[in-house]
C-alpha cells in the first residue's frame, strides 16, 4: 500500500514528463491505470513538463482523457500567439489548483521556472511549459515570457515534491523511444541519481514505454503530434499503469527506497 506520511514527508508525488499529444495520451493513460489499482493520483502533488503539465492538471481538476483526446490538435508549426491556452481553456476554464505545479523555461534568461498552479490559471501554465521553439510561440506568465520547459529537463524530477513514494512517467525517455529517448533517458537516469542521493529514504519508480508502444511511435519527433498515435497508445499506457499500480501496492516494485525499477 502507498504509505502513510512520516517524518513529514508527504505520501505520494507524482512527475509528468513532456513528449507532444502523444505524451499526454501516455501520462494519462498510465495514470488511470494507477488510480484503478488503488494509487491516489489525484490528491498528490503533481509537476507536469511539456505534455505532463496536460496531464497534471486534468487529473487534479478531474478532466477525462476523453476530454483531452477531443481537443483539436494544432497544425505545426504554428505562429499564432495563445493558441495552445486558448485550447486548453476548453478543459480547464480559469481554473487554479494548489497540487499542480509545472516547468517552463524564461525566453530571456534560458534558466527553468517552476510555475505554481496555485497562482495562474492551469491554460497559461501549460501553454507555457508547452511552447516547444520552432513549433509554437512563447506563452507570457505574469509579464515574462515562457518557453517549453522540455528545453531544460523531460521530467525535471529534482524539483519534485519530496514525498514517500515518487511516480516519475517519462513518454519519451529510453532506448526503444530512437536517439530522443536514448538522450531523454540518459538525462533522466542522472537525475534519478542525484534525487536517491539527496532522499534516500524515498522510493521513487520510473515508467517509461515498452517496445511495443514506441513502435506505434516511431522515433520522428513530429510523430508525438500525431492525435491518431495517442489514441492507439492510450489503452496500452492504461494497462501498463494499472501492471505498475499492483506491482507498487504489493510492495513488489520497490524492496527498498529508491530503489523501483523502470518498465
Amino acid at each position: 500500500m502507498i504509505p502513510i506520511a512520516d517524518q513529514g514527508r508527504l505520501p505520494l508525488a507524482m512527475v509528468y514528463g513532456g513528449g507532444g499529444v502523444v505524451g499526454i495520451a501516455y501520462t494519462a493513460g498510465v495514470a488511470a491505470g494507477l488510480v484503478t489499482s488503488g494509487i491516489p493520483v489525484a490528491g498528490a502533488p503533481a509537476l507536469g513538463t511539456s505534455a505532463g503539465s496536460w496531464t497534471a492538471s486534468a487529473f487534479a481538476l478531474g478532466v477525462t482523457y476523453d476530454d483531452l483526446g477531443s481537443l483539436p490538435v494544432p497544425r505545426v508549426p504554428t505562429r499564432q500567439s495563445g493558441l495552445l491556452a486558448d485550447i486548453a481553456r476548453q478543459v480547464f476554464g480559469e481554473s487554479t489548483h494548489p497540487l499542480v505545479s509545472v516547468s517552463a523555461v524564461s525566453m530571456r534568461s534560458g534558466r527553468r521556472h517552476i510555475l505554481d498552479g496555485a497562482s495562474h490559471p492551469l491554460a497559461d501554465l501549460v501553454a507555457a511549459s508547452s511552447a516547444v521553439p520552432g513549433l509554437f510561440p512563447p506563452h507570457r506568465v505574469d509579464g515574462r515570457l515562457y518557453l517549453d520547459g522540455g528545453m531544460w529537463s523531460a521530467t525535471s524530477v529534482d524539483a519534485a515534491e519530496v514525498a514517500s513514494r515518487v511516480i516519475v512517467v517519462a513518454p519519451v525517455a529510453g532506448r526503444v523511444m530512437g536517439p530522443m529517448g536514448r538522450i531523454a533517458g540518459a538525462l533522466l537516469e542522472r537525475e534519478l541519481a542525484s534525487w536517491r542521493e539527496r532522499h534516500p529514504e524515498s522510493h521513487i519508480h520510473m515508467i517509461r514505454p515498452d517496445r511495443a508502444m514506441a513502435s506505434l511511435v516511431g522515433v520522428r519527433p513530429l510523430a508525438l503530434f500525431d492525435a491518431e498515435r495517442a489514441r492507439a497508445i492510450y489503452p496500452l499506457a492504461y494497462e501498463q499503469g494499472a501492471r505498475w499500480g499492483d506491482r507498487i501496492q504489493d510492495g513488489a516494485a520497490s524492496a527498498r527506497p529508491n530503489q523501483g525499477p523502470a518498465a
